[in-house]
C-alpha cells in the first residue's frame, strides 16, 4: 500500500509554494550526458561490484529550472540544506520506450519484458550534490520519487539524508510518475491539506513547471532509466562528476515500483549497480497503457500475486522492511526469500511504515487515537544505503539481519514479548532498552494514514521500575544496547550520538 504523505509534508509543501528562497548555487545550463572527470573521493581499488557490459541506451537531457524560489517537494524533515551542499531542478528531456509485461507476472520474478510504444517526456528532477567535485564520494542515488499522496515526496532522502550529505553522495530524486506531474487519485488523503493533494507539479506551480509533460507510468520505468544513464555519464547535472556507482532507492510505492524496475527491466538496461528497495508491499507495480497511470491498490486486489526478486542479476537487492510492512498492510512476510549474494532482507522491530521521524514536529496534527510510532528507522535507512554501497564497491556482502518472528497461517502477526514488543529483526536501544512499546501495530483510527504510523505505548511506571531500579541502571542498559546495536552493522558509529539522544531517562526517577 502507498506511502502517506503527512499533513507535515503537506505544510512543507505549501511553505515551498509560498517562495521559499532557494540554497541551490547557480548551474551551468542545458546538458546532456556528458563529462570525464575523475571522480575524487574513492578507495583506490574500490571497483563498482557490478561489472556487466551496459547496453546502450538513450539517455536524458537536462536544463536548468531558473525560476526563483525553492524546488516543490513533499518532506517535513530532510529539507534543509547544509553547508557544503547544494540543489538543483532540472526538466529532463527524452524520448521514452514502454514495455509489454508477462500476464500473468510469475512470482519468482523471472520476467521478460520487451520494449513496446514510445513517446515524449519532460519530467522533473531534483539534485543535491557536493559544492565541490573534491568532496563527492564518486556515488549517486538516484530516488523515484514519491506520489501516493499526489504531490512528489522523498521519504528515502528524508531518511538518510545525513548518510548522503556527510559521505559526499550525490542525491538525484526522479519525477517517475505521472501523478506526480500531471496529478491524478490520492491513495491515502490528508486531513486538512486537500487543497493541493493530487494536483501535480504543473497545476501546483505552473509558472516553474507549465512545461512538463508525463506520457504515462508505462514509460516511468524507462525515463528512470534515463536519468540514470544521463547521471551516470557525468557532466554539469553532477557537477562536473563522473559517477562510479548508481544506486537505484525508492520507499512504499516507489519500492513496489523498484519490484517491477529489478525483475523486468534491469535484465534490459543494467542502468544501476544496487537497489535500496524500503517498504515494499507484497506486489509489484503494474504495468501500464500509454496515458495511464498505475492503479497500485487495484493492482494489490484484483491481482494479489505475491512477487520475489530474481535470483539472476548482478546487481545487489538490500531490502529494508520496517514491523508494520511485515505482517500488515503491506504483508511483505508473504514475499520473504532466502539471503544470498545478491539479496539481503532486513526487518527492523519497533518501526512502522511511517513514524515522528518523517513528520518532524507536525506529529501532533494528526488524530490517529493514540500516539503514533517514534522508532528508530531511519538509523538503519543510512546503515542499509551504506551497506549497499560498500556492497556494490567491494562484493562485501551486508550482515545477515534476523527475521522478526511471525506466526503463520492466513493472517500472520509479529509475535511479541510480555511488554508487546516485537520478538526478532533487527533490535534497537529503544526496543532493547524500552520505556515505550515501539510497534508496527496500528492505532485506535482506521483511517489508512494511521494504519500506516504505527504506534507508541508507554511501558506503565512499574513495568518501568521493575525493568531498571534506577536512572542510571537504565543509561547504562540503554548504552548497552545501542553500542551492541552498532555491533551489529544495522546502525552507525556515526550515529551512536544520535541513538543515546534518544534515551529518556527523565522517564526513571533520579
Amino acid at each position: 500500500m502507498p506511502r502517506t504523505l503527512t499533513a507535515a509534508v503537506a505544510t512543507a509543501a505549501l511553505a515551498l509554494l509560498a517562495g521559499a528562497c532557494s540554497s541551490s548555487t547557480p548551474g551551468n545550463g542545458a546538458s546532456g550526458p556528458g563529462g570525464t572527470s575523475a571522480v575524487p573521493g574513492t578507495t583506490p581499488g574500490s571497483a563498482p561490484r557490478a561489472t556487466a557490459t551496459r547496453p546502450a541506451g538513450p539517455a536524458a537531457t537536462f536544463e536548468e529550472i531558473t525560476v526563483a524560489g525553492r524546488p516543490f517537494m513533499g518532506s517535513a524533515t530532510g529539507g534543509e540544506i547544509p553547508a557544503g551542499i547544494e540543489e538543483h531542478e532540472y526538466v529532463a528531456i527524452g524520448t521514452a520506450t514502454d514495455y509489454k509485461a508477462p500476464s500473468p507476472l510469475s512470482p519468482d520474478g523471472v520476467w521478460t519484458f520487451t520494449p513496446g510504444t514510445t513517446a515524449a517526456y519532460r519530467t522533473r528532477v531534483v539534485v543535491r550534490r557536493p559544492a565541490q567535485a573534491s568532496a563527492a564520494s564518486g556515488t549517486a542515488v538516484v530516488e523515484w520519487l514519491n506520489v501516493s499522496s499526489g504531490l512528489d515526496a522523498n521519504p528515502d532522502y528524508a531518511s538518510a539524508a545525513e548518510e548522503i550529505t556527510r559521505k559526499g553522495h550525490i542525491w538525484v530524486g526522479v519525477s517517475a510518475q505521472l501523478i506526480g506531474v500531471s496529478g491524478g487519485p490520492v491513495l491515502v488523503k490528508v486531513p486538512g491539506v486537500d487543497g493541493i493533494l493530487g494536483k501535480g507539479l504543473k497545476a501546483l506551480v505552473p509558472d516553474r513547471y507549465g512545461s512538463l509533460e508525463h506520457p504515462g507510468d508505462g514509460y516511468a520505468f524507462d525515463i528512470y532509466t534515463q536519468v540514470a544513464r544521463a547521471v551516470r555519464a557525468g557532466g554539469p547535472v553532477t557537477g562536473g562528476v563522473t559517477p562510479q556507482v548508481v544506486l537505484a532507492a525508492g520507499e512504499s510505492q516507489s519500492a513496489i515500483a523498484l519490484t517491477t524496475y529489478y525483475n523486468g527491466v534491469q535484465p534490459l538496461t543494467k542502468a544501476f549497480d544496487g537497489f535500496l528497495v524500503h517498504s515494499r508491499a507484497f506486489a509489484a507495480l503494474p504495468v501500464v497503457e500509454p496515458g495511464k497511470y498505475a492503479d497500485l491498490a487495484g493492482g494489490m486486489t484484483q491481482n494479489p500475486v505475491a512477487v520475489r526478486f530474481r535470483t539472476d542479476q548482478e546487481a545487489p537487492v538490500l531490502d529494508l522492511q520496517t514491523e508494520g510492512d511485515v505482517a500488515g498492510l503491506l504483508n511483505s512476510y508473504a514475499v520473504r526469500q532466502p539471503d544470498s549474494d545478491r539479496f539481503r532482507l532486513w526487518e527492523v522491530a519497533g518501526t512502522a511504515h511511517a513514524d515522528t521521524h518523517l513528520l518532524g514536529a507536525m506529529a501532533a496534527n494528526l488524530s490517529c487515537g493514540a500516539p503514533i510510532n517514534a522508532g528508530p528507522a531511519h538509523f538503519v535507512v543510512k546503515a542499509a544505503l551504506r551497506a549497499l554501497d560498500t556492497w556494490v564497491r567491494t562484493g562485501a556482502v551486508p550482515p545477515t539481519a534476523p527475521r522478526l518472528e511471525v506466526s503463520g497461517g492466513d493472517k500472520p502477526a509479529v509475535v511479541r514479548d510480555e511488554d508487546g514488543i516485537a520478538k526478532g529483526g533487527i533490535r534497537s536501544p529503544q526496543v532493547d532498552a524500552p520505556v515505550d512499546v515501539l510497534s508496527g501495530d496500528p492505532p485506535p483510527n482506521p483511517d489508512l494514514i494511521c494504519v500506516l504510523m504505527g504506534s507508541t505505548k508507554p511501558l506503565p511506571a512499574a513495568r518501568l521500575t521493575a525493568r531498571y531500579p534506577s536512572r542510571a541502571a537504565y543509561q547504562a542498559a540503554y548504552g548497552k544496547a545501542a553500542d551492541a546495536a552498532i555491533a551489529t552493522g544495522m546502525f552507525l558509529p556515526e550515529d551512536r550520538e544520535a541513538l543515546l539522544a534518544d534515551a529518556k531517562p527523565d522517564r526513571l526517577p533520579g
